[in-house]
């Protein structure tokens, strides 16, 4: 089993590579900005589903308001930029570690709850920290901040001319993500989280310090979000409280995981290569978001999963297998 074991690792992370490689290749294919766009949303999606995996999926904690951690990165990064002129690389690690710090100074009276009264508190202090940033005059209130122009730079990372920089951005976060999972999975904070999810106390009657290993997640996974919410806001040039801390962030970083198969490896990034390119797709196909057709269709095709495949579509490669070996 140990050797089986290490051969699916060393098989995911081949497979993971040849992704990349081949996702890295696509825009000398792909030249439709708008296809392009549909790509870039798509990588971030993965990778920010994936870290939202880490604290819900693997350690079972599930959290709607990770959009609140997603906002942070984004006011951090700009509000450095725009009233210090800290280039945003370093506004980026500025966000990962204020969201970490805040997740873990809310997981210290949040982890003392449990199941929906747990979802409840995440989806209350995200909504209080849209408020909040609604009504923060420095930060731009609810006009939010539009962030300078200066001209085609990695060392501003602002592109007018191409997306492509962009592109590759989204790609490597999307790979931290998926490779941190990776690294995790198999390590004593994995098998931890792992066992927390599956019984609390049976777990910390084994010797799992549960609240520690929450915490844990909590920070690994926010200060992921953030990097994200800090690049999403250096893509669109602009951002509000609504566009970067809104509750439907919460929800796409939840539903590919859900949509795939949450608390796997690859869930997220199939779920996310389903859902993002459709909603992308409904939405420009029915005129924008305001009629709420895009939330209708993945709404449904969420409710189907969930009731065909509770274990997510993964579920479907697991079946085969036993198939064919029951054969």
């Amino acid at each position: 089993m140990d050797k089986d074991f290490a051969a699916r690792r060393r098989r995911d992370l081949i497979i993971a590579a040849a992704l990349a490689a081949i996702a890295a290749l696509t825009p000398l294919f792909v030249k439709d900005v708008v296809v392009q766009n549909i790509l870039i949303l798509t990588l971030m999606y993965a990778g920010l589903s994936q870290s939202w995996n880490i604290l819900s999926g693997y350690c079972g904690q599930i959290s709607l308001g990770h959009a609140l951690y997603f906002g942070l990165g984004a006011y951090t990064t700009e509000l450095l930029f725009t009233k210090f002129g800290v280039l945003p690389w370093f506004g980026m690690l500025a966000g990962g570690v204020v969201s970490a710090l805040i997740a873990m100074g809310l997981g210290y009276p949040f982890f003392r709850l449990r199941g929906h009264y747990f979802v409840i508190a995440t989806i209350v202090i995200a909504e209080i920290g849209l408020l909040l940033f609604h009504n923060w005059e420095w930060a731009g209130a609810a006009m939010g901040i539009t962030i300078p122009i200066r001209g085609d730079s990695w060392l501003k990372f602002q592109f007018l001319r191409t997306k492509l920089p962009y592109f590759y951005f989204a790609l490597a976060l999307c790979c931290l993500a998926w490779f941190v999972t990776w690294w995790l999975e198999n390590s004593k904070w994995g098998f931890w989280w792992r066992a927390v999810k599956d019984n609390p106390d049976a777990a910390e009657s084994l010797g799992v310090d549960v609240f520690n290993s929450k915490m844990g997640a909590a920070a690994v996974s926010a200060f992921l979000v953030a990097v994200g919410g800090s690049f999403y806001a250096q893509f669109v040039s602009y951002i509000d409280p609504e566009s970067v801390m809104g509750f439907q962030f919460s929800l796409l970083m939840a539903l590919p995981a859900v949509l795939g198969g949450i608390g796997t490896l690859w869930g997220p990034v199939l779920g996310a290569a389903i859902l993002i390119p459709l909603t992308e797709l409904t939405r420009f196909k029915f005129g924008g978001s305001g009629r709420g057709v895009d939330l209708i269709v993945y709404g449904t095709l969420i409710v189907l999963i969930s009731l065909a495949l509770p274990r997510g579509l993964l579920s479907l490669f697991s079946r085969s297998k036993k198939t064919g070996a029951t054969r």
